[in-house]
């Protein structure tokens, strides 16, 4: 990050933990929370600040300023009860930028409901990538931008790509996505391709598209 960010993790679970690892490797500054005394007094080393705290205590959230955070995670691990709580209670002290970790589908659905901008779940999501990653080996990393659109970096393996300009292949028409970075064979990026670049073999491209046409894309350009 190009500059230091407020971030409060409540909930120092495996989960949290590798959370405020993170931030803390990036530079940031972390407020760690949880109820766990022996939890807070392990991380109190390693963060800006560990407070022992109930996140279902509308009060000490207040006194901690918690909707002053640029960013919250709520990692409560399998007590959903208190993690749907803590996200009321800290979306209504105005927390801008909410992300909570989920147990299931239901759970994330109530917690999206209550207000949280970003529910994740860890376990089923790198499942998914998993799996993902089985079936589409040219794929070697994506993101979602949203439930439309994803940008991932594809492996060129297929010979009928090679030595072609991007104008040439027109990805756009043909293949529905468009062509934002080119990284070559020797890990020079590129990322203002114009339609005079060239593919050549061992380059990897980041495509921005539908998953489903990336999945396409896929299935042509990784056949060696």
């Amino acid at each position: 990050m190009d500059k230091a960010e407020s971030f409060a993790v409540i909930g120092i679970g495996q989960f949290g933990a590798s959370l405020c690892e993170a931030l803390v490797e990036a530079d940031q500054e972390v407020l760690a929370i949880d109820i766990n005394e022996d939890v807070i007094n392990d991380i109190a080393g390693s963060v800006m600040r560990a407070v022992i705290a109930d996140a279902q205590d509308e009060e000490t959230m207040r006194d901690l300023a918690i909707g002053s955070f640029d960013h919250v995670y709520i990692s409560i691990g399998k007590d959903i009860e208190a993690s749907i709580m803590a996200t009321l209670i800290v979306k209504d002290l105005g927390a801008k930028d909410v992300i909570c970790r989920a147990e299931n589908h239901n759970h994330a659905r109530v917690l999206e409901r209550v207000g949280a901008d970003l529910v994740v779940r860890p376990e089923h999501d790198l499942a998914k990538r998993l799996i993902f990653s089985k079936l589409n080996p040219s794929v070697i990393d994506y993101v979602h931008i949203n439930k439309n659109t994803t940008v991932a970096e594809v492996d060129v393996k297929n010979p009928a790509f090679f030595n072609k300009t991007l104008l040439e292949l027109d990805f756009r028409n043909r293949y529905q996505v468009n062509v934002i970075a080119v990284v070559t064979v020797d890990d020079q990026v590129n990322t203002m391709p114009t339609g005079q670049d060239r593919i050549h073999q061992g380059d990897k491209i980041t495509v921005l598209g539908e998953m489903k046409e990336i999945q396409k894309l896929n299935e042509i350009i990784g056949e060696g």
